[in-house]
């Protein structure tokens, strides 16, 4: 039997660890978000309809501490000044196309990008009201990766600001493509709203591209 001095003991004791409980709890959810995940959300419509306008995701962090980078995954990252609309430290959320070393060329004879050599079909890329799918691309190029750098390109290839249209407007790689290193992290769920919840997988039309070492 558990007297009233004890409870009240054990009450006290509860009142005087909350706050220390609490201060863990903030501290540990900080250190996730710094580290671990980030939610971001999307403000334009560059990945329609992948992801649309004000979508929310979830992006890990630690996972290019470990490995590189890889073709198809979505991607977070700090924005080349060349690419900011005026806001210092803009975070763009595009889709890896090529990696460093990548040979990537708009079109083959079906107008699909092609990547060391190999056809890349995107069922990904956007499709208006009336099911018309935007181009792969909107003008020809043919350019290599250069090393510890990504081509990234939108979904909705009409609507993005991404290397192409930096290739385009000034034919430098350099200023075409983004440091590896400036990966904020994978995009890996969708998680609201709910009725859009999915896993932002990479698409298995990239299982095929050879790496540049074994292209033909």
């Amino acid at each position: 039997m558990i007297d009233e001095h004890t409870e009240s003991k054990r009450s006290g004791s509860f009142w005087r660890e909350l706050p220390i409980l609490l201060g863990v709890a903030i501290l540990v959810a900080v250190l996730v978000r710094f580290f671990v995940l980030q939610t971001f959300y999307i403000p334009s419509p560059s990945m329609e309809h992948t992801l649309n306008v004000w979508d929310r995701v979830l992006v890990n962090k630690l996972v290019y501490d470990f490995r590189e980078p890889r073709r198809g995954e979505i991607v977070v990252f700090r924005a080349p000044t060349e690419w900011q609309s005026g806001t210092e430290g803009e975070d763009f959320i595009k889709r890896i196309i090529g990696v460093s070393g990548d040979h990537v060329v708009c079109c083959d004879d079906q107008e699909r990008l092609m990547i060391n050599g190999h056809s890349l079909d995107e069922p990904f890329i956007y499709t208006d009201a009336d099911g018309k799918q935007d181009p792969a691309a909107d003008e020809k190029f043919d350019i290599t990766v250069p090393a510890g750098r990504l081509w990234v390109m939108g979904d909705h290839r009409s609507a993005s600001g991404d290397s192409l249209e930096h290739w385009e407007q000034s034919e430098d790689i350099q200023a075409a493509t983004i440091k590896t290193d400036s990966i904020v992290g994978r995009a890996f769920t969708i998680f609201w709203p709910v009725s859009r919840a999915t896993w932002l997988s990479v698409p298995k039309e990239f299982d095929s591209i050879p790496d540049p070492a074994q292209a033909n």
